[in-house]
């Protein structure tokens, strides 16, 4: 193994079983100290976090395009009438009240965080959704997808702590980034950029062990899906976690349809599915291709009746746009949704390195089992070891959509 991919895997085993990250898991592990509560740090003037440029997948994502008042995509926009924040709407147009429905969570969930922090004072939001120009180009306050914001007492001492409780709010990426406001902003609402990982619709369905079909998003730790093994034969496989929960989330996904037999398999361009050029490759010997590089003529692997697994051709790929975004992972790294064998995985293009990181958090789960109901979006394993990849390995290893590129 190459020594970056080596320090991958023993890095994610450190974070893992590391006490400070512990507490992100799920449930206190038996017998160690209750620790205080973490001590919450200001960002400093011009910091951002996380520390990589916004339009990148490990912050908000690629700008997809200004939305206007005439555009189809106009319906993304939700107003927020939230009477815990105010809204300083010098255009008298309500535009700073429109934001996508992704941002409007993150910021409700911010004006409980302010008034908590500083009693008597709320959140003041001065600049949203932007449909006059104002900002630089590729702006994403143009698709409803950032926000400037202050203190409603305007009190400048009080912005670094704002910033670090916009963070903890869940903003996908928040800027410092003048005396006068924080910047905030979120993932698109249906992209694949909005994505940390790849994912499937929550309605699409995964095979139980006896027998029935049960939609992704009804899924629960111990339950047995159906899936493939490293040799390639069928098998059933404990269901872990969500890498990835979005169940609200609007999302584009490539549909990858094939005959003989019929399928139709919708899952996020990024994520890997097992592909041969001919029908004749052994199941073993279908290498994992992100999805967004399947085309026709190419062959995947189906589930037929007995719990046998063939190869089938794609006779087609298009886009469509869904609700719910899941990502399951299973202890064998793989499952098959909707007749379709897919991986786990999603990003980088090699499914026994992203097996082998994510080594310690199946054993995680085998040891102390999961204690609790998982909360919507990115798990923060899954998270931890996409940073470190950016660090450890070559950009050439993941899929475009993970390769950041610089500001406008």
């Amino acid at each position: 193994m190459k020594p970056a991919r080596l320090l991958l895997l023993l890095s994610g085993c450190a974070l893992l079983l590391a006490p400070a990250v512990r507490g992100c898991g799920p449930g206190r592990v038996v017998g160690s100290r209750r620790r205080p509560p973490r001590k919450l740090i200001p960002l400093a003037y011009k910091q951002f976090s996380p520390n990589v440029p916004e339009k990148t997948l490990g912050a908000s994502g690629r700008y997809e395009g200004k939305i206007a008042r005439n555009s189809e995509r106009f319906k993304e926009l939700t107003p927020n009438y939230n009477p815990d924040i105010i809204f300083k709407d010098e255009e008298n147009t309500g535009a700073d009240r429109l934001m996508t429905q992704r941002c409007k969570d993150r910021l409700n969930s911010l004006a409980i965080s302010v008034m908590n922090q500083w009693p008597g004072v709320k959140l003041r939001v001065t600049e949203g959704w932007d449909e006059d120009g104002h900002h630089s180009e590729e702006s994403l306050h143009y698709e409803g997808r950032a926000v400037d914001i202050t203190t409603s007492d305007r009190d400048r001492n009080k912005y670094g702590m704002l910033a670090r409780l916009a963070v903890e709010a869940g903003f996908d990426w928040v800027y410092y980034e003048s005396k006068a406001h924080i910047h905030c902003s979120v993932k698109s609402e249906h992209s694949a950029a909005a994505k940390t990982g790849g994912c499937f619709p929550g309605r699409a369905l995964a095979t139980l062990e006896d027998g029935a079909q049960t939609p992704l998003w009804a899924l629960r730790p111990g339950q047995r899906v159906l899936a493939m093994d490293g040799a390639g034969r069928p098998t059933y496989s404990d269901f872990l976690a969500f890498l990835d929960k979005e169940p609200r989330a609007l999302t584009s996904f490539h549909v990858i349809e094939t005959r003989e037999p019929p399928r139709r398999l919708a899952l996020t361009p990024t994520h890997l599915l097992f592909v041969a050029e001919n029908a004749s490759a052994p199941a073993a010997r279908f290498r994992p291709t992100f999805a967004s590089h399947v085309r026709p003529g190419h062959f995947v692997l189906v589930a037929v009746g007995g719990g046998g697994l063939q190869p089938a051709e794609v006779v087609g790929v298009q886009d469509r746009r869904d609700v719910g975004a899941y990502a399951p992972l299973t202890r064998h790294g793989t499952l098959v949704v909707d007749g379709v064998v897919a991986s786990c995985f999603a990003l980088v293009q090699e499914q026994h390195l992203a097996q082998l990181a994510f080594w310690p958090l199946r054993l995680y789960h085998s040891l102390v089992g999961w204690s609790g109901v998982q909360g919507d979006g990115v798990h923060w394993y899954s998270g931890l070891l996409y940073r470190l990849g950016r660090l450890l390995l070559p950009p050439d290893s993941f899929h475009p959509l993970g390769v950041p590129r610089a500001e406008s």
